[in-house]
């Protein structure tokens, strides 16, 4: 099960308890007092960690509470701070505020961290409250609570290319023949339901990594199919790379799949993209690449390379990783 989505409750420790003694020394005659101030309370970190790839550990996990601060003691001892819970989260992690709605932070880099609750402060000991004149108070503080949230996850995938097609267009079966990655396959609608990420390697220690998005089918942005719990993922890529059965309505199929991304989101309609056309070993694929070209040229597309490529045969995938992979290196640059 892939989960790209989650909430969790979290709490940060509440501060330690200030005391309130008195010094008993037996030649201190009326002793000053000598209560220390309590600890700090835990602070709840979120840190990004690349080698987790989901956020299926928060399904049964939820309820993140961190250390509270120790209390104050006589003798003037503070107490000691409250130990910070840190939850690692997949990189690409956003994570939302559900009461106010607000995005508190988007994790993007491995490592990078947020402090998204606040341990308590504290409680002064009597000490604190001990006076120029030297009188002696009975004053102190008790601890502030920490801060509680409820944090919304949503992992929003990082890869540099982003696989889209309809249903079937052969893409688990091209991006397992361009990486290592082991995607179900089978003759059938919403073979993918989760993402798939995939390290191609299209020159000698050059590499990009790939994602294989869910097929889409009309209205994904609306709801309908699986498209639009992953249509998020494709605003991570810096490329896209359109996949079209040659051997069925090739042309209707990229318009679609064309118009769904622009209904998302307009802005996705900007990314520097390529075709590929699949299956082009199939008796009934036979001319329709042509026809692809000469109809994406006629209606002025403006993409950056159409190839003609059979997954299953292992045909023309050289040529296709390399044109995504310059794509990639002129984005990053």
């Amino acid at each position: 099960m892939f989960i790209d989505k989650a909430q969790v409750y979290i709490k940060a420790g509440n501060g330690g308890n200030g005391c309130m003694s008195f010094r008993r020394e037996k030649f201190v005659p009326k002793g000053g007092p000598d209560g220390g101030s309590g600890g700090r309370g835990g602070d709840v970190i979120f840190e990004a960690d690349g080698k987790l790839q989901n956020l299926n550990d928060f399904k049964y996990n939820a309820h993140f509470v961190s250390e509270k601060g120790g209390h104050g003691s006589s003798g003037n001892k503070k107490g000691r701070n409250g130990k910070a819970r840190i939850i690692r989260v997949p990189k690409g992690t956003v994570l939302t505020d559900m009461d106010t709605g607000k995005i508190l932070s988007d994790l993007l880099d491995s490592e990078s961290s947020i402090i998204a609750a606040v341990g308590g402060r504290g409680g002064r000991g009597n000490t604190s409250y001990k006076k120029s004149l030297g009188q002696t108070l009975y004053d102190f503080e008790k601890g502030y609570p920490g801060e509680e949230k409820r944090i919304g996850l949503e992992l929003k995938i990082i890869a540099d290319a982003g696989l889209i097609g309809c249903p079937n267009a052969g893409k688990s079966t091209l991006i397992s023949r361009l990486s290592k990655a082991k995607p179900k396959v089978a003759d059938y609608p919403f073979t993918t339901i989760r993402p798939y990420l995939g390290i191609v390697e299209y020159e000698q220690f050059k590499t990009f990594i790939i994602a294989d998005i869910p097929g889409l089918v009309k209205g994904a942005h609306s709801g309908k199919g699986l498209g639009d719990e992953f249509l998020r993922h494709v605003k991570r890529t810096k490329v896209l790379v359109y996949l079209v059965d040659l051997s069925g309505s090739f042309y209707e199929d990229y318009v679609a799949v064309r118009e769904e991304l622009r209904l998302y989101d307009a802005d996705l309609m900007q990314k520097p993209y390529v075709v590929a056309g699949n299956k082009v070993d199939l008796q009934e694929s036979e001319g329709n690449f042509d026809d692809l070209v000469k109809k994406l040229k006629k209606d002025g597309d403006n993409h950056n390379g159409i190839f003609a490529v059979s997954a299953l045969k292992k045909t023309g995938l050289n040529e296709l990783a390399e044109g995504i992979g310059r794509m990639v290196e002129e984005d990053g640059m």
